[in-house]
């Protein structure tokens, strides 16, 4: 899996209220959870955001509760992958769930810049500020995680296993 998007910059310990208000908990809709991503921490967010961009953070990306609205409006959003310093441990789970892609590289988070377009190889961990061409590099995940993520999270992918 391979994306290429314009970045949006966020600082640290970016919690689940700010990634979706908990005001906006009353529905499970990923579009209505969309219109409302990160706007608590960036007003204009929902309306700037396009398919394909990604999110860079700092630390602790996805701190706060353990709901599982915080990932599914930043994919429905159109958000193709998130890089951060570091993510706290349940929305990191959430995201795999939901088989939206997400990348620890302190090294990128520290260099990417607001703006800057980022192509990111999933299946080796590669990422490219397209505009420096500094190449960074991350984890990458398991073939068994990639796969979760290539069918769209943890339902699709065991659905696919039982029909295999």
């Amino acid at each position: 899996m391979k994306f290429t998007g314009k970045v949006y910059k966020f600082g640290s310990n970016i919690d689940t209220d700010a990634i979706i208000p908990a005001r906006y908990l009353n529905t499970f809709d990923p579009k209505e959870l969309a219109r409302h991503c990160m706007e608590d921490a960036d007003a204009e967010f929902p309306n700037k955001v396009k398919t394909g961009d990604m999110i860079v953070a700092d630390k602790n990306f996805g701190c706060g509760s353990s709901r599982e609205h915080a990932p599914i409006a930043i994919k429905a959003a159109g958000v193709s992958c998130v890089i951060a310093h570091s993510f706290a441990r349940i929305f990191y789970r959430n995201a795999i769930n939901i088989g939206l892609p997400i990348l620890e590289s302190p090294e990128a988070a520290d260099a990417i810049q607001e703006g800057d377009e980022v192509e990111v190889e999933l299946e080796n961990g590669m990422i490219r500020n397209l505009r420096t061409d500094e190449v960074y590099q991350a984890t990458p995940f398991p073939d068994f995680m990639q796969g979760i993520m290539a069918q769209g999270g943890l339902i699709n992918y065991v659905k696919e296993k039982n029909n295999d």
